[in-house]
Parts: structure tokens; C-alpha cells; sequence
């Protein structure tokens, strides 16, 4: 599927390179750094420009398609060290389910980046999968997939809320199938017959986020960067979403042996 795989690609490259865009303009952490932090985000202009530099490197690279594994590995280990910044507020208030939002979103992220850096080039421009990369991806984003239809169903009422009003039949019937939707999403990317269209309806319904919720907010918030960067963060998700549609049959055989897949 080569098609999926490029427009994976090119979600997630353009979302990296936004986000580190955003910071450097702002000249501080827009979502990257948590809300618990904000003190370090505001008081220092360094981290952003810092981290806001290597996103744009590491999404030109993604988009350029050249040197997609040192950039998949950089957003790893850039991601990497968001998720344990997140550590103090899950572990002081676990039962809260709104703190896993972001880490679950964040492992997402993780793992379409190991995707990203799963896929090599050798001989004549010929790329494979590593199987173990596709099911880190899948793992993760089947997780975040199920907690954010869990959450649909008990922060209905918030959810509700960001749903726009003149979409019929209504902002409840549209927060419950949404939330139907991420968990069968996130089951069904688990199990082989139905991974790819699993992982394209999902990538797709975020996809749509984007357009009706995401871009809507951000116009009319623009004094919020967290709006902006929502827009980011959305895109780059749907990018992992089409990135395993795209990859679901070329990450290798059982014993975890690469096969041949046509150029990306």
C-alpha cells in the first residue's frame, strides 16, 4: 500500500516539523513539555529551541523520505524523554483517567516513530518492515486507541462539549460512536485480518478531527498555542494510523524475518 505509507509519511513529517516550528516562534514548549512543568518551559527559552530544532531536522528528514531511520530514532528518544516527564502526575494521582491522556498519546507517537525507523532501504531502492517495529506501533497505538474510547464514555459530557454543535444528529451521538469507534479500532489493529482497515478507519476518523475540530478551534483561539498544537498532534497520529495500514503486510514473516516491499 504504497499510497498509505506515503501519506503517513508525509502527516507525520508535516506535524513534526509544525510543532517544532511552533516552538521555535514561541520560543517555549508547546505540549511537549507537560502542564506540570511549566515553570522549566517558561522560565527557560533553551529546551524549546532546542527540542524545537531537532523536531524540524527529524520531520524534514521524514518528509524528505531520506535518513527515516536516525530521524525515527531521534523522535524516540526526544519522546522518550516527554513520557517520563509525565511520571510525577500519573504516579501521584493514577485514578484520575485523564492523566493518561497525554502519555498514551504520547506512546503513540512512540511507536509510529519505531515504525518510521523500522523501515530500511537496501539494494535498488527496496524497503522492508521490521516485525518487531510494526507491532510496537500497533501495541501502542491500539492502547491509546482503547483509553481514548474508554474515556469517551466517562468524560461524555466533556467530550460532548468539543464536539461541534451543528453536526447532526447530535454532540452525545457523536461523542458514543467516536468512542465505539477508537475501541474496535484499537482491538481490530490486533488482529491480522482486520489490522488494515482498522488502522485506516481510525486514521481517517482523526483525520477528520482535524478538519472539523482541531483547525475550527485553533481559528478561533489564536491566542492559544495548545490549540494550534492540537492540530500537530492530531495529524501526527492519523500519520500512524495510515503508516501501519501501509505497513501491515510487509513487517515480515512469523519467525520475524523481513520480506521485500516496493518502494515507499
Amino acid at each position: 500500500m504504497k499510497g498509505s505509507l506515503a501519506l503517513g509519511r508525509i502527516f507525520f513529517g508535516l506535524a513534526v516539523v509544525g510543532s517544532g516550528v511552533q516552538q521555535l516562534c514561541r520560543q517555549e514548549c508547546v505540549r511537549l513539555v507537560p502542564k506540570a512543568h511549566a515553570d522549566l518551559a517558561t522560565s527557560f527559552w533553551w529546551p524549546a529551541v532546542i527540542s524545537g530544532l531537532v523536531l524540524v531536522a527529524a520531520g524534514l528528514a521524514i518528509l524528505a523520505n531520506r535518513k527515516r531511520r536516525p530521524a525515527g530514532i531521534t523522535m524516540v528518544a526526544l519522546l522518550m524523554l516527554v513520557l517520563a516527564l509525565y511520571w510525577p502526575d500519573v504516579s501521584a494521582q493514577p485514578g484520575r483517567g485523564f492523566v493518561w491522556t497525554n502519555p498514551a498519546k504520547t506512546l503513540a507517537l512512540i511507536g509510529g516513530a519505531a515504525l518510521l525507523a523500522g523501515i530500511s532501504t537496501s539494494g535498488s531502492a527496496v524497503n522492508t518492515v521490521d516485525r518487531r517495529a510494526w507491532w510496537i506501533g500497533a501495541g501502542f497505538f491500539s492502547l491509546f486507541l482503547a483509553l481514548g474510547g474508554v474515556q469517551h464514555f466517562v468524560y461524555a459530557d466533556f467530550v460532548a462539549n468539543l464536539v461541534p454543535a451543528w453536526i447532526p444528529p447530535g454532540q452525545i451521538f457523536w461523542t458514543w460512536f467516536t468512542g465505539i469507534a477508537l475501541l474496535t479500532g484499537g482491538v481490530g489493529l490486533l488482529i491480522p485480518p482486520t489490522a488494515r482497515i482498522a488502522a485506516m478507519s481510525v486514521a481517517t476518523m482523526i483525520l477528520l478531527w482535524v478538519v472539523l475540530l482541531h483547525i475550527p478551534r485553533a481559528l478561533a483561539n489564536p491566542q492559544d498555542p495548545g490549540e494550534t498544537s492540537a492540530i500537530f498532534e492530531a495529524l501526527a497520529l492519523s500519520g500512524v494510523g495510515w503508516l501501519l495500514a501501509g505497513t501491515v503486510h510487509r513487517a515480515g514473516n512469523p519467525d520475524g524475518t523481513s520480506r521485500r516491499a516496493t518502494e515507499l
